[in-house]
């Protein structure tokens, strides 16, 4: 499945607990139609300690979000917008729907 949103892209969350919020995507799950965004849904994991003589420790992660639940922004008008494609020749380009800026 092909997803407007790529890895390095900086996105706005517009629901859940993380509302507001902006980040950039570490990583695109098209199986699942999630992303992984750093700073947004961090959660706390506890692990045990491995050997004897260590000590467990409490980590934070940030888990996986909806695609649905994001917005891009337009790194030219640094809003959120929508995002369409267009051909220019033989290569395809993103383009902000509000100031129709080419990005890749």
């Amino acid at each position: 499945m092909k997803f407007k949103i790529k890895k390095g892209d900086k996105v706005k969350v517009l629901t859940g607990k993380d509302r507001g919020k902006t980040g950039t995507i570490e990583a695109v799950m098209t199986a699942s139609k999630k992303v992984k965004i750093e700073g947004v849904n961090v959660v706390k994991k506890h692990e045990k300690p491995k050997r004897k003589g260590e000590k467990g420790e409490i980590f934070s992660v940030s888990m996986p979000i909806d695609i649905s639940k994001i917005q891009l922004i337009c790194p030219k008008c640094n809003k959120p917008v929508r995002v369409g494609r267009t051909m220019d020749g033989d290569k395809k380009f993103r383009v902000c729907k509000k100031c129709e800026a080419k990005f890749e």
